[in-house]
């Protein structure tokens, strides 16, 4: 996710919807920006509040910012029309059946003038993945379809927004995931799986130079994820 693209910072009023662990939501809670992070998980977002408490009281955040967690549905988001400069929806459109009515959500809740930003599984890699192992997503809150960036892209700007950005991320996860699918989507004692998988920790702890140069190399073929980024424009009858 870029953050600066998304021109999060202080006073920014974001939700991040379908949190889960609540990575994008300490990132923006860290930038100054007043964050809902939520979710359906009532468990995971007790922990996501923990660490809100706990950057709070380590002087890690601006005094300004505010951050909360809330449980609820992407398919009926509890907020007024425009309430929201950023929406973020990372990796959760593949979980919904109804993905139509939450992309109507995501934008009905954000400010003209603000900015969506919505990441899914890339089609190469998650198709890799579904032929490897049925386990990985023929299971409840699995991924229930694949989705072409293309097709995604024309959802969203089908509905009024314009479209200004997209790349592909997380790389060196991709490979991580098809091993997973190859030994065992359970198999997390497998060897080769706690060796890559201290890798990524590695990676992600102290974020090396070589590590970082492999990925931006490898995002363009292999990338995890496909981010897309668009802006909610003025309606054409306030621009008279």
């Amino acid at each position: 996710m870029d953050f600066d693209r998304l021109g999060i910072g202080t006073g920014t009023k974001v939700i991040d919807v379908g949190c889960g662990a609540g990575r994008h939501s300490f990132e923006a809670y860290r930038r100054g920006a007043d964050v809902v992070a939520l979710d359906q998980d009532a468990a995971e977002l007790s922990n996501v509040d923990t660490m809100f408490r706990a950057m709070a009281e380590s002087g890690e955040v601006p005094a300004s910012a505010q951050a909360e967690t809330a449980v609820g549905d992407a398919l009926a988001l509890p907020y007024p029309d425009g309430t929201f400069d950023c929406v973020i929806a990372s990796e959760i459109l593949e979980h919904v059946p109804a993905d139509n009515t939450a992309i109507d959500e995501l934008i009905r809740v954000l400010k003209v003038g603000g900015k969506l930003a919505v990441t899914v599984p890339r089609w190469f890699p998650e198709r890799l993945c579904w032929l490897l192992s049925d386990d990985y997503h023929s299971n409840e809150g699995g991924h229930i379809r694949i989705y072409r960036a293309d097709r995604l892209h024309a959802k969203i700007a089908g509905r009024g927004m314009t479209f200004t950005h997209t790349h592909h991320s997380h790389a060196l996860h991709a490979p991580f995931w098809w091993l997973k699918c190859a030994v065992g989507v359970d198999n997390s004692e497998h060897p080769a799986v706690i060796a890559y998988h201290k890798l990524l920790v590695w990676d992600m702890m102290q974020r090396p130079w070589i590590t970082r140069l492999a990925e931006s190399t490898l995002n363009p073929l292999i990338g995890k994820s496909v981010a897309l980024y668009f802006e909610k424009p003025v309606p054409a009858v306030e621009l008279v």
